[in-house]
């Protein structure tokens, strides 16, 4: 006899949630999971990390959500072992050899080959990925048999560390650590270094280590989380505008932030500007994000007043000014 699933009651939970993505997970997994332990009604990530890959994946909750586009162009940050000598069909781990080829490069020529993808490159984004061609995913031409044809791509890579080498051995790699803008794949790039390097290879182990404004060092795994009590996990939500770091500050009165929420724009001494979150007074509520055009402020993705009160009744220091808000 099955035992009845139990239902689990969600609510509305608003934030940012730090994950230390674990290994053989999607990243649509991973935030399912945490879903589920916080009992969040809405949910979505920024950015996919494949499963082979670990580290840091923000994933948002309730309002946050609305800001999430913002974190997609952050830079980013991962740690790598290219095994050299082996391709295979998915460029990592996961796929089957296709090929096999001695190593026997030199430490000097991989110094070279790793100068030559510093900055500005290229890359053909790889058949196994979430890239989409004529409405559909590359990674399912892939799994059916077919290549497609793909466009380059420029991306930039701004830093690429050696962190360790071992070029002669039953399993020569390549550790390093690469710093890159958006839409870099680094399964591509470590394909690229590795025929370059006159071997072939691929990627073995993927860690990301920071994204934007957050490092791993700030995360929590999934086994943390599910050891919390519910105060705890609630506890571990950054707040919704550590998505908005460097935009301008603007703070409205009790009658400007009612306006503002209805999508009036309101005139004001301010700057110019194109990144501008905008905050509530007594009590400091977030409001939204907005622009500044000629004086005027006009709104852009806004809080509802509902996200507002269920913020503020979820920060005990504000509770005893409810009745002021919004």
């Amino acid at each position: 006899m099955n035992t009845p699933r139990t239902r689990v009651q969600r609510r509305p939970v608003h934030g940012v949630l730090l994950l230390d993505k674990p290994l053989g997970l999607s990243s649509n997994q991973a935030l399912q999971k945490a879903k589920w332990l916080l009992r969040a009604e809405k949910a979505g990530h920024t950015g996919t990390l494949d499963p082979l890959a670990t580290g840091v994946l923000p994933l948002c909750f309730g309002a946050a959500t609305k800001f999430s586009q913002q974190h997609l162009d952050a830079d980013k940050t991962y740690e790598t072992t290219v095994r050299l000598g082996l391709k295979t069909s998915t460029g990592d781990a996961e796929g089957d050899v296709i090929s096999v080829r001695e190593v026997s490069c030199s430490a000097g020529t991989v110094v070279e080959v790793l100068d030559r993808f510093m900055g500005p490159i290229s890359q053909v984004p790889p058949m196994h990925s979430a890239l989409k061609k004529d409405g559909k995913a590359l990674y399912e031409y892939a799994r059916e048999g077919e290549t497609v044809e793909r466009a380059a791509r420029n991306v930039e890579i701004h830093d690429l560390d050696l962190l360790d080498m071992q070029l002669q051995g039953d399993a020569p790699f390549l550790r390093l650590r690469v710093r890159c803008s958006k839409g870099t794949y680094i399964r591509t790039l470590g394909e690229d270094i590795a025929e370059a390097l006159g071997c072939g290879g691929h990627l073995s182990a993927l860690r990301r280590v920071v994204t934007g404004p957050f490092a791993e060092a700030q995360c929590v795994s999934l086994a943390q989380l599910e050891v919390m009590d519910e105060v705890s996990r609630l506890a571990a939500l950054q707040p919704v505008d550590v998505l908005l770091p460097g935009f301008t500050e603007v703070q409205l009165d009790k009658d400007s932030t009612d306006r503002f929420l209805n999508g009036v724009r309101r005139k004001g001494p301010w700057v110019d500007c194109d990144q501008v979150v905008v905050y509530g007074e007594h009590p400091r509520a977030l409001l939204g994000t907005a622009v500044v055009h000629g004086g005027e402020l006009i709104p852009g993705r806004l809080l509802s007043p509902m996200e507002i009160q269920q913020i503020l009744e979820s920060s005990p220091a504000t509770e005893p000014l409810l009745a002021e808000q919004v």
